[in-house]
C-alpha cells in the first residue's frame, strides 16, 4: 500500500502553508525531527503495550527509573520517558499545559537515554531543531504556538502503522523539500529515476541472496542505499542487510539516519558515519598500522560533483594506488574510495559529471588503469536536467572489481526523457529500456554499443559516448530541381502580384491639381 498522489499534494500544501517566514532547508528540519519523534514514541508505546500487562509506564517508571529504562533501551535502543511521548505533548497541547520546554526537555532526555550500543545510530539526531532560534518566534510564547501548531498538524497526518507508508511520506517530502531548497538540495538528494536504475542494476541476479551489505560513502538522504535494499528479496528483515555509509554534511547525515529508520530499518542494522569520506576512510581503514578495509556487495554514490579536495601526500594511500586525482576535482577520488572497498564479486553504480570520461593528465591515467583492470563494465549516459540542483548532463557508471571480460557497454540514453517544468523527468519507459539495455549487453543502433578493449584503445583510452553510439540522424535529401522549379512559381508569382498591384495604384492617382 502507498500514499495516494492526492494525499501527498495535500500534506504538502498543509506544511507549506504553516512554514511562514522560515526557509524549506531549514524548516525540512523540524518536520522532519517531529515526524521522526511522534514515529519513535508510537514505536514505543506500541511495544509497551505487550510488555506493560495492565501497568501504566508511569507507575513502571516510577517504582525503578533505572531498571524500566534499561528494559527499554535493550529492546528499542532508546527510551522516551513517561509524559513525554508524541501523545503526551498533544494530550498537553489540548488541556492548554503546553510550552516549548515539553519538547527541549524530551530531546535531552532521550539524548541521555540512548543505549551505549545505539549511540552511532540515535546520537545527536534532533540537534537541527534548535527551539531557541528567534525564527520560530521573538519569545517563547510565540515560539510555543509555533510548535503546537506544527505538532498538531503532524499529529492530523493520519498513517497506518506500516513502515513502508511513513517511508513513502517522507521520501515524498524529502523530494519536495529538495525542489524548494535550489542548489542545497545536491546535498541529500537523488532522484528516485536514478536511484532506480542504480539499484536495479547492482541487485540483477542477486536478489535471493541471504546477506548483503550495502555502502555509500556520500550518502546524503540514504535514498540510494534504501532503493538498492528494496530489490532484495531479504528487504526488511531484520540482521539480513546491513546498511554502511558516511555523510560529512551533519545536519544531512541526521537526515539520512531518520530516513533509514523510517523505512522500517532497525537500529543494529544501521552502520554510518558523519565525516568526510575522502580524508578519514571508513570503514575500517588501517588500524594499530594494518590496512583493514571492510568490503561490500554493492557500493553506490552520487557525490558532488568535481569537488576541490586535499590531494597532498595521497600516494600510499591504497585507496588511490592508481593515480591521485587532481585537487580541483575529486570524482575519482570517490570512484576510486568505492571501489576499493568493493567485494571480488561485488558490484558499484556511481553517478559523475560527463568529464571524467574525456580529461587527461591524473585523470587520463586512473581511467587507463581502471579500464586495464577491467574495473569499467559500463557507462550510461542520462539526460540533462534531471537533477535539482544541477542542470549539467551526468553519467551512471558500473564497475566491478574480478571481471573475465574487458567490453564497455556504452548506453546514450540522453534523449529519453519527459520535460516539466525546469526540469527533464526519466518516465518508466526510459528506465526500464536502460536496465535492460544493459543487462542484455546488446547493441541498439543509436543507443547502445558494446566496445571491445581494443576500440577503447583505439581511442586512446577516451570514453566519451558519442564516440562509441552514433545518434546523428541523416538530414533528408533535398531535390534541388523542385527546389528550383519551386523559386521559379515563386517569383512568377510575385511577378504578377507587382503588374496587379500597379493598375490598382495607377486607377487611385488623379492628375486634377
Amino acid at each position: 500500500m502507498a500514499l495516494t498522489a492526492d494525499k501527498k499534494t495535500l500534506i504538502w500544501k498543509t506544511l507549506n502553508e504553516t512554514r511562514g517566514k522560515i526557509e524549506p532547508a531549514e524548516y525540512k528540519n523540524y518536520i522532519f525531527g517531529l515526524m521522526f519523534y511522534k514515529f519513535l514514541s508510537e514505536k514505543a508505546q506500541n511495544w509497551l503495550v505487550g510488555q506493560l500487562r495492565g501497568e501504566t509506564w508511569a507507575n513502571i517508571w516510577e517504582q525503578n527509573p533505572e531498571k524500566a529504562a534499561a528494559f527499554m533501551q535493550l529492546k528499542l535502543g532508546y527510551v522516551i520517558q513517561p509524559g513525554e511521548l508524541f501523545s503526551d505533548w498533544q494530550e498537553a497541547i489540548n488541556t492548554d499545559q503546553f510550552n516549548v520546554s515539553n519538547v527541549a526537555d524530551a530531546l535531552i532526555h532521550f539524548n541521555q537515554g540512548i543505549q551505549q550500543g545505539a549511540k552511532a545510530t540515535f546520537g545527536g539526531i534532533f540537534d537541527d531543531m534548535d527551539l531557541s532560534s528567534s525564527r520560530l518566534g521573538s519569545n517563547t510564547q510565540t515560539r510555543t504556538k509555533t510548535l503546537m501548531d506544527w505538532i498538531s498538524l503532524i499529529d492530523q497526518i493520519e498513517l497506518d502503522e506500516d513502515a513502508d507508508i511513513l517511508g513513502d511520506l517522507y521520501e515524498y517530502l524529502i523530494g519536495m523539500f529538495a525542489a524548494n531548497s535550489g542548489a542545497k538540495a545536491g546535498e541529500f538528494y537523488t532522484p528516485h529515476q536514478v536511484s532506480d536504475i542504480m539499484a536495479r542494476i547492482l541487485t540483477a541476479g542477486r536478489e535471493e541472496m541471504s546477506e548483503y551489505s550495502l555502502y555509500d560513502p556520500a550518502m546524503g538522504s540514504g535514498s540510494l542505499l534504501l532503493t538498492t535494499a528494496s530489490y532484495m528479496h531479504n528487504d526488511g528483515v531484520r540482521g539480513t542487510i546491513k546498511y554502511y555509509g558516511q555523510e560529512v554534511i551533519t545536519t544531512t547525515y541526521n537526515l539520512g539516519r531518520i530516513n533509514l529508520m523510517m523505512h522500517g530499518v532497525e537500529y543494529n542494522d544501521i552502520h554510518i558515519h558523519n565525516a568526510d569520506t575522502l580524508s578519514s576512510d571508513w570503514p575500517d581503514g588501517v588500524q594499530s598500522g594494518v590496512d583493514s578495509p571492510r568490503m561490500f556487495d554493492a557500493v553506490m554514490a552520487n557525490p558532488p560533483y568535481s569537488l576541490r579536495w586535499d590531494n597532498t601526500n595521497r600516494e600510499d594511500d591504497q585507496r588511490f594506488k592508481g593515480g591521485v586525482a587532481p585537487k580541483s576535482k575529486a570524482d575519482f577520488a570517490f570512484l576510486q574510495h568505492g571501489l576499493y572497498h568493493l567485494k571480488q564479486n561485488g558490484r558499484m553504480a556511481i553517478v559523475l559529471p560527463h568529464g571524467v570520461l574525456f580529461r587527461g593528465a591524473a585523470e587520463g591515467r586512473i581511467r587507463k588503469q581502471l579500464l586495464e583492470n577491467r574495473n569499467i563494465s559500463a557507462v550510461i549516459g542520462l539526460p540533462e536536467k534531471i537533477f535539482t540542483n544541477t542542470g549539467i548532463p551526468t553519467i551512471i557508471m558500473i564497475l566491478e572489481k574480478n571481471r573475465t571480460t574487458d567490453y564497455v557497454m556504452f548506453i546514450d540514453a540522453s534523449k529519453g526523457f519527459e520535460k516539466q517544468k525546469n526540469n527533464n523527468i526519466l518516465r518508466q519507459q526510459d528506465i526500464d529500456l536502460i536496465v535492460d539495455t544493459y543487462l542484455k549487453h546488446e547493441d541498439i543502433d543509436k543507443y547502445a554499443h558494446v566496445a571491445t578493449f581494443d576500440e577503447i584503445k583505439e581511442n586512446d583510452f577516451n570514453l566519451n559516448i558519442p564516440r562509441y553510439v552514433n545518434t546523428f540522424e541523416e538530414e533528408k535529401s533535398v531535390d534541388l530541381k523542385k527546389v528550383d522549379e519551386s523559386l521559379t512559381s515563386i517569383d512568377k508569382e510575385i511577378s504578377e502580384s507587382n503588374q496587379k498591384f500597379n493598375e490598382l495604384y495607377q486607377q487611385l492617382v488623379s492628375t486634377d491639381e
